[in-house]
């Protein structure tokens, strides 16, 4: 099984609502990342939002590794520059088992700043996420500690935004933010967005390289089958992740539309 490069194509591999869960395929080094990313894109998404650079002393080899695996001289950030995903940068420390993200380089973020991560360990990192902690932690931790290098996995998820935006950072509360979104136009006015990450190994400095693809496209666009995933998928997110997700403002629209395309 593999995962594309678009939202819809994306979508049928996500997780649709209940129980979180890893939900990795393996890729093969072809299809790690977008084959043609537009730079200028990426180029204009750092110079617009700089502190979505961060970095600590610790990245330096690993950003120098990661640069020359991309085919480009520098490190992290030139990196990032050269590629169409965000990338992210974790290891252990000496006499630490929890890995640490030690350098982040995202232009397009959902919904988080890479300065309040910088530094801490994973379940920190996912601290906002209800459920992680009691359904995904062990296992995510299990799985960082036994990743070697070579093999290269990858997941999808999906979020529901206002904005058809690269860089989501939502700044208005939900009930605002959706306000204008009815069942007539939440084709339209509803933004399905996935995040196409995968993670490995690097082969010399043995941190852990976590990618993240963004891909934005409007709910109205997507195939009559992920339509009707979402309808259904909105009703059964975990307890708090709905409330997390701003649902409780969009869900009666989308499922209506969702219930108009099927019919």
């Amino acid at each position: 099984m593999s995962l594309g490069f678009s939202v819809d194509t994306l979508l049928p591999k996500a997780r649709g609502g209940g129980q979180l869960r890893m939900g990795l395929v393996k890729l093969e080094e072809r299809e790690w990342l977008q084959p043609q990313p537009d730079l200028a894109a990426r180029a204009a998404g750092f110079a617009d939002w700089p502190q979505g650079v961060q970095l600590t002393p610790e990245v330096d080899a690993p950003g120098r590794e990661l640069a020359a695996m991309v085919g480009t001289q520098g490190a992290l950030p030139e990196a990032a520059l050269a590629v169409h995903e965000d990338l992210c940068l974790l290891t252990r420390r000496e006499g630490e088992e929890v890995y640490r993200l030690i350098g982040a380089a995202v232009a397009w973020p959902s919904d988080w700043h890479p300065a309040e991560k910088i530094g801490l360990p994973l379940r920190a990192l996912h601290a906002p996420i209800a459920g992680y902690e009691e359904q995904l932690a062990t296992g995510v931790d299990r799985f960082m500690a036994t990743l070697r290098p070579g093999p290269i996995y990858a997941r999808c998820n999906w979020f529901i935004a206002a904005t058809g935006e690269r860089r989501w950072l939502p700044g208005r509360p939900p009930q605002e933010a959706f306000a204008h979104v009815t069942p007539d136009n939440a084709g339209e006015t509803l933004f399905v967005r996935s995040e196409r990450q995968t993670l490995r190994r690097l082969p010399k400095t043995g941190a852990i390289l976590f990618t993240i693809g963004i891909y934005v496209e409007p709910l109205g666009s997507l195939s009559p089958s992920n339509i009707a995933m979402l309808g259904k998928a909105v009703q059964t997110l975990v307890s708090g992740e709905g409330d997390r997700r701003g649902a409780p403002a969009y869900a009666d629209s989308l499922i209506t539309f969702a219930e108009r395309i099927a019919a």
